[in-house]
């Protein structure tokens, strides 16, 4: 163990761990910014009381970062652990449509007592580590042609998560999740003519399951649904209702200009700004820090996206080259839809700003990530130096 931890210290990635740390912080300050105000108008609560549960979130989140980067990433791929995995995500996916409760228009989160969840959130980690490990391991027996063996069984895992994810009803998590598994079914190498196969699979899944969707089509298309759709093609002929958010996020970026108001001087987050700590806690860093607030949040999750990638292509085990892929994407993802609502390129969806929005599942399973990501960068490293 002791020998371990010299290795670990000695290839240890600070980069990417300084990166993370300073987005969290700076996450925490903007948090208490934009919070600060709609905390004690809309909820009557302290100033700080935002501010003071994420702290405790990030409190979290540091075990989570810790048992993630001890944890030696090649176990994930044993059958054992594959199958609890999957057992915890399916249970917790299913159980949410019973036990759990609507918040942001999805209902997608369940009280465990101590605290909350979002098993849609724990889904896109351990779809990552699933599909890793699966074609981690189909890859050592040789090419991955073998549509039976190596890629129906994962793509019938994949299908059944994204369509129980969108039966909450989380559009965002589903579009996450499918683009990050197709990201990591990408660098395991597979050869173009069983993508050809996986879009025919994929293509006839959606064509079964799509009467179903057609009889449940009034728990999708919701009266909220249809006005964020609405609101997305033109926001500002519904300003005053689905499109209010979204004018409000316009007029925030656009006060701002390049050199922002001031730390703490927003004028939309006094009430303008539904929510403004959550998935739009960009548009008060761009009204408040200007395009050098918005700079340093881009350059710090594209940093992580990179470095991400770099590890993937630096790998010589397809396990390592997966994950780091997988991480990597699933963060660029996650990226790309929080700011493309907030900008307007594609309908809100509520997916939160990774390490940045207010949340605590989100950060504390990122964390769980950047932890991993970290190990596999520690052995990616390693076996640098011994080639």
């Amino acid at each position: 163990m002791i020998s371990y931890l010299k290795r670990y210290t000695k290839h240890f990635d600070y980069s990417l761990f300084i990166t993370y740390m300073f987005l969290c912080l700076f996450g925490l300050v903007m948090i208490y910014s934009a919070s600060m105000v709609w905390s004690v108008n809309r909820y009557g609560f302290e100033p700080d009381h935002f501010y003071k549960k994420q702290v405790l979130n990030l409190i979290l989140a540091v075990p989570a970062l810790i048992i993630g980067a001890l944890f030696p990433y090649k176990h994930y791929r044993k059958k054992p652990m594959m199958v609890a995995m999957l057992v915890v995500m399916f249970t917790l996916l299913v159980a949410v449509h019973f036990v759990g409760y609507a918040a942001g228009g999805a209902k997608s989160w369940i009280n465990l007592g101590f605290g909350n969840i979002q098993p849609s959130e724990l889904a896109k980690i351990i779809m990552v580590l699933y599909f890793a490990g699966v074609f981690a391991n189909k890859a050592r027996k040789g090419p991955i042609d073998s549509f039976n063996q190596s890629i129906a069984p994962p793509v019938t895992v994949l299908v059944l998560v994204v369509a129980l994810v969108l039966s909450e009803v989380d559009m965002g998590s589903a579009m996450i999740i499918f683009f990050t598994a197709i990201s990591v079914m990408a660098a395991s190498g597979i050869q173009i003519r069983t993508f050809v196969k996986i879009s025919g699979i994929i293509v006839g899944a959606l064509a079964i399951i799509t009467p179903f969707l057609y009889l449940l089509r009034d728990t999708f298309i919701t009266e909220r649904r249809l006005g964020r759709l609405e609101a997305f093609l033109n926001p500002f002929e519904y300003e005053q209702g689905f499109g209010y958010q979204v004018v409000n996020g316009y007029l925030a970026i656009g006060a701002g200009g390049l050199k922002g108001l001031g730390l703490g001087q927003s004028v939309q987050k006094q009430g303008y700004l539904p929510e403004p700590q959550t998935d739009f806690i960009m548009a008060i860093i761009a009204e408040e820090l200007g395009i050098v607030g918005v700079i340093i949040v881009i350059g710090g999750l594209g940093y992580i996206v990179l470095r991400a990638l770099t590890i993937a292509l630096k790998a010589q085990d397809p396990h390592a080259r997966m994950i780091a892929a997988g991480f990597g994407s699933l963060i660029g993802f996650q990226t790309f839809i929080n700011l493309g609502g907030l900008l307007g390129l594609i309908p809100l969806t509520g997916v939160p700003l990774p390490f940045i929005s207010y949340g605590g599942t989100s950060v504390i399973l990122l964390s769980l990530a950047m932890g991993i990501l970290l190990n596999v960068s520690m052995f990616v490293k390693l076996e640098k130096t011994r080639s």
